[in-house]
């Protein structure tokens, strides 16, 4: 009984069967990403970087509502419905995840003078749902029956701890202040301050549930003459300290001592930094066309440490190897009336995770993202804009010479070889009013 206490269920081996569930399968950028920030944003696959006139460019770029000529504040929701499954060699399996996600969209610009405007966004950039059934991967599935007393103490455990349910909501306050250099060119500084609204990561037999914060800043500039207009965003990368409780669920193991009932946990989640850089032509009065280039940093997402509450120490540490990632986004806006405008867009994000280090919790690929949609005045200042997005992601035919090994880390083995295949439908509706401040 100690022998197997001691050869498979140290630590390290539990802490990361949990842990290595800190990340999911995003539904619609690389990562855990999710870049749709409003829904003018979903219907141009988020090419709208360099746009001075839509409401919904402001989350973007916050200088551009420097180039508004009134106040205005904008609310609504994005709900995502991801797809995600596994054929592999006991079948075809689906991550039993939500059916539906809710994120929130709200903006507001605040014009002070002619040269300065404040803005107050909130939007959730980084999020994961997903839950794989314990009997997804064969070599991880099976138990084993340990003595009778007085031998042991019966019972019986997992022969592999497997991650099942991965969710993490991350809200995003971004306060900016946009200044108007001339009747061309404006700029924007604002802080992202980061809230884990809540982090739960389960395995078969763990549990971890926290929150946390942290703090990052954004800085951005938008050129617009006549037809064409330019734009760039950047938001440094930020560490949320994610405090939470770290409880065991399989009570024979608490018995015999690999696992404690419950202690407090501490993990640094690293968040990627974004650079946007986009450019716009009005081809004519109602046609427009935007191109963007988005770059994520992933490299800084380099691992997943966790301390415990016992003298400091570290349950886990594990390298991820993420790599930076770009994405290439194309919007088109055609004026269909006076009050309502039509619009398009494409996008191809590439995934920042490669083979070594692939992970059943992320089954990452790159991906093509298609989005349409429609905004029309209602009179009054009163506007409402509505987005659709289908995201389809490249198949993903993992196979990895690396065995298995219990008590080793899963991710990068043959013990989640599979066929991975993915999607996501994102809706998203905003109703916003424009007014005079003063």
């Amino acid at each position: 009984m100690y022998a197997f206490h001691n050869s498979h269920w140290s630590a390290l081996t539990i802490s990361g069967a949990i842990l290595g569930a800190c990340l999911s399968s995003s539904a619609s950028a690389s990562g855990f990403a999710v870049p749709e920030l409003s829904a003018a944003g979903i219907a141009t696959a988020n090419a709208l970087v360099a746009n001075p006139v839509e409401r919904g460019a402001a989350p973007y770029n916050p200088a551009a509502i420097a180039f508004h000529d009134q106040s205005w504040i904008a609310a609504g929701s994005l709900l995502i419905g991801p797809s995600f499954s596994v054929t592999n060699s006991s079948g075809s399996h689906d991550s039993a995840g939500a059916d539906w996600l809710a994120a929130p969209m709200f903006q507001t610009a605040i014009r002070i003078n002619e040269r300065w405007s404040a803005g107050l966004g909130i939007s959730a950039p980084f999020g994961l749902e997903t839950r794989w059934k314990t009997e997804t991967f064969p070599p991880l599935t099976g138990s084993l029956t340990l003595p009778e007393p007085p031998l042991g103490p019966g019972g019986s455990v997992p022969t592999s701890p497997q991650p099942t349910q991965s969710n993490l909501e991350i809200i995003d306050f971004t306060p900016t202040l946009s200044y108007a250099i001339s009747d061309e060119l404006a700029v924007a500084l604002g802080l992202d301050i980061y809230w884990v609204k809540a982090a739960t990561l389960n395995s078969s037999i763990t549990q971890l549930e926290g929150d946390g914060t942290g703090l990052g800043f954004n800085l951005s500039a938008l050129y617009a003459k006549g037809p064409f207009s330019a734009g760039i965003n950047f938001h440094s990368s930020s560490t949320i300290s994610v405090d939470g409780t770290y409880s065991a669920l399989n009570p024979t193991l608490v018995m015999i001592g690999a696992l404690q009932p419950s202690q407090t946990a501490e993990l640094d989640l690293n968040l990627p930094w974004r650079l946007q850089l986009g450019v716009r032509y009005e081809l004519t009065p109602a046609l427009a066309v935007e191109v963007d280039w988005t770059r994520n940093g992933w490299s800084s997402f380099d691992q997943i440490k966790v301390k415990g509450d016992l003298n400091g120490a570290i349950l886990f540490e594990d390298v991820n190897d993420w790599k930076d990632a770009n994405a290439y986004r194309l919007g088109i806006s055609y004026q269909l009336q006076d009050q309502t405008q039509l619009r398009f867009g494409y996008s191809f994000d590439e995934t920042p995770q490669g083979d070594g280090h692939f992970s059943a919790r992320v089954p990452d690929n790159d991906r093509h993202l298609f989005g349409v949609g429609v905004g029309h005045s209602l009179g009054n200042g009163w506007q409402i804009d509505a987005g659709y997005m289908y995201v389809k992601f490249k198949d993903r035919k993992y196979r990895s010479a690396t065995p298995y090994v219990r008590g080793v880390d899963i991710n990068g083995t043959d013990a989640i070889n599979g066929d991975y295949e993915a999607n996501a439908h994102l809706i998203g509706l905003e109703v916003s009013k424009s007014f005079d401040a003063f």
